[in-house]
C-alpha cells in the first residue's frame, strides 16, 4: 500500500485511508506500506490493528524521525535506503494499491506499474481515487494509451477504484 505521511486537507482521504485499513483486516488481507505512524499511513494501518488485521511495515533508517515508525505493528523492517525499501515491499505484495499522496506515493506506484508492464509481476495495480484524487492522473494515462506509448494489451494494468468494496472485489479475483 502507498499512501502519504501527511493527511491532506479534506478529512475524507483519513476516513476512507481508515474505511480500508478496517475492510482489509475484516478480509483477512495483510498490508505491507511504508511503516508509519503519521498521515495516510498511519491512518490505514492503525485502522488494519484495531481490527486485528496483519500490519508489515518497511521503513528507511533515515526516515524514523521524519515519519515516525509505527511500532505497533505486527512486524517492521528498517532498512538501508528508499530503493531497499521499495524492493521488500513488492516483494512482500501480492497486490498494490495508492491512495492519495505526494511524489513518493507516485514514485512507488509508477514503479510497480513499469514493472508490470516489463513482466516482471503481474500483480493488480490499484489506483484508490478518492474523492477525484488522480482524476487528472487517469485522464494522463488516457493521453498515453492514446498516443501509443502504452500498448493496448497493457491497458489493464490501470485499475481504478473509488470505495473499499472495489478493492476487495479486485482483489478477490486477483
Amino acid at each position: 500500500m502507498y499512501c502519504g505521511s501527511q493527511t491532506g486537507k479534506d478529512k475524507i482521504y483519513i476516513e476512507k485511508a481508515k474505511e480500508l485499513g478496517e475492510q482489509l483486516a475484516k478480509a483477512s488481507i495483510g498490508i505491507v506500506y511504508g511503516g508509519s505512524n503519521v498521515g495516510l499511513m498511519g491512518a490505514v494501518a492503525d485502522a488494519a490493528l484495531e481490527h486485528n488485521g496483519k500490519v508489515i511495515g518497511i521503513m528507511p533508517e533515515h526516515l524514523q524521525k521524519r515519519e515516525i515508525a509505527h511500532l505497533n505493528l505486527t512486524e517492521i523492517h528498517f532498512v538501508d535506503s528508499m530503493h531497499v525499501r521499495k524492493k521488500k515491499m513488492i516483494d512482500l505484495s501480492n497486490a498494490f494499491i495508492a491512495l492519495p499522496g505526494g511524489c513518493g506515493t507516485l514514485d512507488e506506484y509508477f514503479e510497480v506499474f513499469t514493472w508490470a508492464q516489463i513482466g516482471l509481476h503481474s500483480n493488480p495495480v490499484i489506483l484508490y481515487n478518492i474523492n477525484g484524487f488522480y482524476d487528472a492522473i487517469i485522464a494522463h494515462f488516457e493521453k498515453m494509451f492514446d498516443e501509443g506509448f502504452i500498448r493496448p494489451e497493457q491497458k489493464d494494468i490501470l485499475q481504478i477504484a473509488t470505495k473499499p468494496d472495489e478493492i476487495l472485489s479486485i482483489l478477490k479475483k486477483s
